[in-house]
């Protein structure tokens, strides 16, 4: 908007240099062609009233005042008056002034003029309209193109500056003007990085200043509604931590006392549900503190995260003879952006769901790839992987895919991983592993180059 608005004000004002120069630099050119026409054409009178005159004296004075011309006075030779001057070519104007007795200008060019002005006058014999004989003046240009140049070049280069003027004070004036939507704009984009508490500053004209008051009020609502949900979801799941950890114990105290096979499977059945609703609770209080962005991402080593969680989940995997392996291409230690806490969630989960889906003796294979100002880590299963139709559904809370071990999830577990890697600067992506089969799911993250990262 600043480039269209800059072009048009540099537009209006070049119509309005032209329409002022323009003018004036030709009206400037038709006087100085009628100015030198006019001197030269006195000067070729005065001639020719010599030449008529005759007289010795006159004569002389004749050749004294061609002097002055550099050779470009021609005449006709006469008895009374035989000057030793060129003699004029006989042409169509040599003839008009001869025979006819009019004078003839001839500027060499139809486009303002040529390299040569020549004017043809007749002389006449002194004290009668007889025409005696005829003086030529051939008048070169060079000068007057001189000056020409002088005329339209001052005028372009005054118009060249003048436009950069106006570009600047244009560039100047289109910031000016635009500076409410473009706060507007980094407010409506702070909004779709997900930060709520962006305002637009009231500024500018009348109807800018409207908008941004409705956009702050609309905002300041959106805000108060979305902060209530964060409150009441992250309240009732802390809140409903315990009485079900409290109805795990009855439940696993009434497996102890129970001899019943079909009793001990009903109170196992329950006790698997009350085990499912406890992760979805700790699931919704994670989405929900990851949402509240209560914390600032800084530099974290990300290698020593990343083993730290394999050491932790190795024994879940072994139990079914599942291999977890570290690759990948990292060198040194590399450090990423991330909040505390954030990046530990995000691995737990997907190793959850890799294990989960991981045949037995099965292989789940991390990598680690810098990759410029990014690092990322990828999770590489060997499970049945993911339809295209799954893979966009997969980070929707409570869709749940297919596992391969019994177990039934939360159906959170991507969506959390989604939002704190997007709190946190980054994405996440679900491809499908290279092997060919199972599941690829990669944790891009900002890099930090710290020292010693």
């Amino acid at each position: 908007m600043i480039r269209q608005l800059v072009r048009s004000y540099v537009l209006l004002v070049a119509v309005a240099i032209a329409l002022f120069t323009v003018p004036v630099a030709f009206t400037l050119t038709d006087q100085l062609r009628n100015d030198t026409r006019s001197a030269v054409l006195r000067e070729a009178d005065a001639m020719a009233l010599l030449l008529g005159d005759g007289r010795a004296a006159s004569c002389r004075a004749l050749e004294e005042m061609a002097k002055a011309y550099d050779d470009e006075i021609q005449v006709t030779r006469t008895a009374s008056c035989p000057a030793d001057l060129p003699r004029p070519t006989a042409d169509a104007a040599l003839t008009k002034a001869l025979e006819e007795g009019r004078p003839t200008t001839d500027w060499g060019s139809s486009v303002i003029w040529g390299p040569e002005l020549v004017i043809t006058v007749p002389a006449r014999a002194a004290g009668t309209d007889r025409v005696v004989g005829a003086v030529r003046i051939v008048y070169a240009t060079d000068e007057m193109t001189s000056r020409l140049w002088k005329i339209w070049g001052f005028r372009a280069v005054l118009a060249v500056l003048v436009l950069g003027v106006a570009a600047l004070l244009g560039v100047g004036v289109a910031r000016r003007l635009t500076r409410p939507l473009r706060q507007l704009n980094d407010m409506a984009s702070k909004f779709s990085d997900g930060d709520l508490t962006a305002r637009s500053p009231v500024t500018g004209p009348p109807e800018t200043q409207t908008l941004a008051r409705t956009l702050n009020q609309g905002a300041e609502r959106l805000d108060t509604l979305i902060a209530a949900q964060r409150i009441f979801v992250a309240d009732a799941s802390h809140q409903l931590r315990t009485p079900l950890t409290a109805l795990r114990l009855s439940l696993d105290n009434i497996a102890d006392g129970v001899d019943d096979e079909f009793v001990r499977e009903d109170v196992e059945q329950a006790t698997a549900e009350v085990v499912r609703m406890s992760r979805l609770v700790s699931g919704l209080l994670v989405l929900a503190r990851a949402e509240a962005k209560v914390t600032a991402a800084e530099p974290l080593p990300l290698m020593d995260i990343v083993r730290e969680r394999l050491a932790v989940w190795r024994p879940a995997a072994d139990e079914r003879g599942v291999t977890i392996a570290l690759g990948g291409s990292a060198d040194g230690r590399p450090s990423v952006l991330s909040s505390p806490g954030h990046l530990d969630q995000m691995l737990d989960n997907v190793l959850s769901n890799a294990l989960e889906v991981s045949p037995d003796g099965g292989t789940i294979t991390v990598r680690v790839e810098p990759r410029g100002d990014v690092v990322g880590v990828s999770v590489l299963d060997e499970g049945p992987g993911m339809s295209d139709a799954e893979k966009s559904r997969a980070f929707d809370r409570f869709w749940r895919g297919q596992g391969l071990t019994g177990k039934s999830g939360s159906g959170l577990g991507l969506a959390v991983v989604k939002q704190l890697a997007t709190d946190d600067g980054g994405t996440v992506a679900l491809t499908d592993a290279p092997q060919g089969s199972g599941l690829c799911v990669t944790i891009t993250l900002r890099a930090s180059h710290r020292a010693g990262g």
